[in-house]
């Protein structure tokens, strides 16, 4: 039963990394370039998620969902700030200054740092050389928006946000994991959503779109809030549930390639060597850092007399 769980686990994960690789094309999509700028990066990131809390409202109502307990709040709440808030807002302000053939690869690290988030909400200790993998991978990365920034040994602001959305996006995808071992995987996402509401909704109605945007940008930010918002961390939190997350959050080896594949026919970028040359060296790190033992850190308390 553990086994069949585990594959079932890696197979939601994998579909929850495919809805989450269209992600960064999508939101390119509404959010424009500078010389053609759609949404603002406010609007895409809190009105996706004031879309997906409607959503929400009435998928907890219609399960008959019960209140999260008492001590579920701040993991939600932390779940929130990380996939609701930081991770979209982040991302969302930067695609208009690159291109999601680009920020696919400053994404490739999101791996190691799901896994190192998972492993110490579960007390493990990974070894050591999955933390020099870490920083290895990191540093690929770092040297590759250093290269592509124009602007000699400096990351561009736009990367540094990519980077520290990274951080966010970790830290949303351990404590939703987490959450989802005990609570179902879509009340997780859901009450997340919720409880961010009252944010939301107003951030979404004062930086509504004041011009005209394209159809195509529309369509961008509908895919935003209905699949990378909602639908995609029902498969995903289920998935790290089932499989674990350090195990599980292996499957986003494959999301930067996805989205550079999507970026291509949906944006019309193009791959040159360099970038999949700099992807693949990402993904090979990640590969063989996650493949390192790690060990369970055992708690020990003090006897009461």
């Amino acid at each position: 039963m553990q086994s069949r769980n585990e594959s079932l686990g890696l197979w939601l994960g994998l579909l929850g990394v495919v809805i989450f690789a269209l992600t960064l094309p999508m939101t390119r999509l509404a959010v424009g370039t500078p010389a053609d700028p759609q949404m603002s990066g406010l609007f895409i990131a809190l009105g996706r998620a004031a879309a997906a809390g409607g959503l929400s409202v009435l998928f907890l109502l219609s399960t008959r969902a019960p209140l999260p307990k008492r001590a579920d709040w701040l993991p939600l709440a932390l779940t929130a700030a990380g996939v609701v808030f930081g991770f979209p807002l982040l991302t969302s302000v930067a695609m208009r200054h690159v291109e999601a053939v680009h920020a696919s690869v400053i994404v490739g690290v999101l791996p190691l740092a799901t896994a190192g988030v998972g492993a110490l909400l579960h007390r493990q200790r990974p070894s050591t050389g999955f933390w020099l993998c870490a920083a290895l991978g990191s540093a690929l990365v770092v040297a590759f928006a250093m290269l592509r920034s124009g602007d000699g040994l400096r990351i561009s602001a736009a990367d540094g946000l990519l980077l520290l959305a990274m951080l966010f996006g970790a830290m949303g995808y351990g404590y939703g994991g987490r959450l989802s071992q005990h609570m179902r995987a879509e009340h997780v996402i859901c009450w997340a959503l919720v409880i961010s509401l009252p944010a939301t909704l107003p951030a979404a109605w004062f930086s509504w779109p004041t011009v005209p945007v394209r159809t195509t940008a529309w369509w961008g930010f509908a895919y935003v809030a209905v699949f990378s918002m909602w639908l995609g961390f029902f498969a995903w939190y289920r998935g790290l549930a089932l499989g674990g997350t350090v195990r599980v959050s292996q499957v986003q080896l494959v999301q930067p390639f996805l989205s550079m594949l999507f970026a291509v026919p949906l944006l019309g970028e193009s791959l040159d060597l360099v970038t999949v040359g700099f992807g693949l060296a990402v993904i090979a790190i990640v590969f063989v850092g996650k493949s390192q033992a790690t060990t369970a850190t055992a708690v020990q308390q003090k006897a009461k007399p």
